[in-house]
């Protein structure tokens, strides 16, 4: 299934691989929040921001700009790829499709991206700067991408969550499907679970660990563990929101307890965990 089957061809021409599947997300998302209906946004422009989360998603498009600059001149490339070839092409244009005006971000951020996302998200709440915050993650898988990781492919999708205050929820009468715990960042992945579990009243009930991590002996012993990358490919900056969502369905599921999701490896440049907790009625 390809995008225009879900969000139909209307705004899709001369938009990348990316951006597409982020519209896909964010129609989902919106629509499943009660945001959006058939008679457009249901709240103030002004109340929803965006924060989306991609390490790859324009690199297609800064492949062949640069190639064509190699083979000829800067005057040979496609007006029609200047947009896309903006860091922050995926929340613009999410943004800009479905008329949100809240602050507007654009995370590359390596391993941490996806978490580093929802993190920012609920600063924006937190700093009342919006009530409701779509966050998206996605990467695409496309030649350009295969070649930076050596042949191994991506998601080639997008995941979205909307994150909202408790006030603002309550005034529009719905029950969150989840609630965000502590968040941490630090060199380490063994530091950042022991801050973590520190910041949390329960043990955690799952955890979703970095991927394809080799984790170390002693390490959160006896709770279950999910690797999401397993069974979805490379996530890269959509991972932790894809580790979230899949929260969010464990919860739906039945599950309970608190949840710990953790992107980042000791090899890479920094570890991020978060804990989820189950549905609270507001």
């Amino acid at each position: 299934m390809e995008p225009r089957d879900l969000v139909g061809k209307k705004g899709l021409r001369y938009k990348d691989r990316a951006t597409q599947l982020a519209y896909c997300a964010a129609d989902a998302a919106l629509r499943d929040a009660g945001l959006v209906g058939e008679d457009g946004l249901r709240v103030p422009a002004p109340s929803v921001a965006v924060v989306a989360s991609s390490n790859y998603g324009n690199l297609d498009t800064i492949v062949r700009a640069m190639d064509t600059i190699t083979r000829e001149t800067s005057a040979a490339g496609s007006p029609m790829d200047l947009p896309n070839a903006s860091s922050n092409v995926v929340a613009a244009s999410v943004a800009i499709r479905f008329g949100l005006r809240g602050p507007n971000l654009m995370l590359c951020n390596g391993a941490t991206s996806g978490l580093d996302a929802v993190h920012w998200a609920l600063t924006l709440i937190e700093g009342g700067r919006a009530s409701r915050v779509l966050v998206l993650g996605v990467e695409p898988d496309n030649e350009a991408v295969r070649d930076f990781l050596g042949g191994s492919r991506t998601i080639d999708g997008a995941v979205a969550l909307v994150l909202e205050s408790g006030s603002s929820a309550a005034e529009r009468g719905v029950t969150p499907q989840a609630t965000l715990g502590g968040y941490v960042r630090r060199m380490g992945l063994e530091v950042c679970l022991k801050e973590l579990e520190a910041s949390s009243d329960d043990r955690p009930a799952l955890w979703q660990v970095p991927a394809a991590a080799t984790l170390a002996d002693g390490l959160l012993d006896g709770v279950p563990r999910y690797d999401v990358s397993a069974h979805f490919g490379v996530g890269s900056g959509a991972l932790g929101v894809l580790q979230c969502a899949a929260a969010v369905g464990w919860f739906a599921g039945g599950g309970d307890g608190p949840v710990y999701v953790t992107a980042g490896t000791d090899a890479d440049d920094a570890s991020a965990g978060l804990s989820l907790y189950g549905p609270v009625a507001v």
